[in-house]
């Protein structure tokens, strides 16, 4: 068997990039197995949570277990992609372990595949559909195209510069609120509540809930319960944000 400390790093480094790109716990687990036992580590054990990955490999004379915390969390299904694709490349014997790590390190230090500004502008044209999927008017369509730009703009500002979790969504709702309330005062607008659901849109967090229920589906209790409290307490931020402008307007 090639050697065990190479493996579990190779593991631990795909985990790592699936966790922080916000695959499912369940696909995270799965994964990191499967590319052990395509290097002939057939008793590899993982456990993932949401803030976490334990891998562990008990073959041979001293088993060998290692941890590593998982901080920052966003989302990129491109990297997700990418570690799956080389996952099953693995499988095929298609690499050795040395490549492999080459690859996923290459992988880990990829830029986002869209840049903020493509993010920003896609986040304002979805928050103006959103405005009419709702059954806003067309007039509205514009306040809420820049309404949800300048929002997402924020949002994505204070991510970078702030510690404190959950405060990027707070003050993002703060500002679409305030612009959305300023465009109606001065005429631009007509529905300042339209204008504010479609703008908070693209803050929604829908991939959180998404894989909250896929994990518990999968029993893995643990990591859905703890992704339903952060879709929560984000819902929230982004609920008590808006409410806080609307209280004093």
């Amino acid at each position: 068997m090639k050697s065990s400390l190479k493996i579990s790093e190779v593991c631990l480094l795909a985990g790592k990039i699936m966790l922080e790109s916000g695959a499912e716990t369940y696909r995270v687990e799965d994964t990191m197995v499967r590319i052990a036992a395509s290097f002939g580590a057939e008793n590899a054990e993982s456990y993932v949570t949401p803030t976490g990955i334990i891998f562990s490999l008990q073959g041979g004379e001293s088993p060998k277990t290692n941890i590593i915390r998982v901080v920052k969390r966003t989302t990129d299904l491109n990297k997700i992609a990418a570690v799956n694709h080389l996952s099953r490349e693995i499988s095929a014997g298609k690499w050795t372990v040395e490549q492999a790590l080459v690859e996923l390190k290459r992988i880990e230090k990829e830029p986002l595949l869209y840049s903020p500004a493509l993010q920003i502008f896609i986040s304002a044209l979805a928050s103006a559909c959103f405005l009419i999927m709702f059954r806003g008017q067309w007039g509205d369509f514009f306040p809420a195209f820049f309404t949800g730009g300048i929002g997402y703009f924020w949002f994505l500002t204070v991510d970078r510069l702030a510690k404190v979790r959950f405060f990027s969504e707070f003050s993002a709702s703060v500002v679409i609120a305030l612009a959305a309330a300023f465009f109606v005062r001065i005429g631009w607008g007509a529905e300042t509540d339209k204008i504010i659901i479609g703008s908070v849109m693209p803050l929604v967090p829908g991939l959180l809930i998404t894989n909250a229920i896929r994990d518990l589906m999968a029993g893995h209790l643990v990591a859905g319960i703890a992704r339903g409290a952060e879709a929560f307490l984000t819902a929230f931020a982004i609920g008590s944000g808006v409410a806080m402008v609307q209280m004093f307007l």
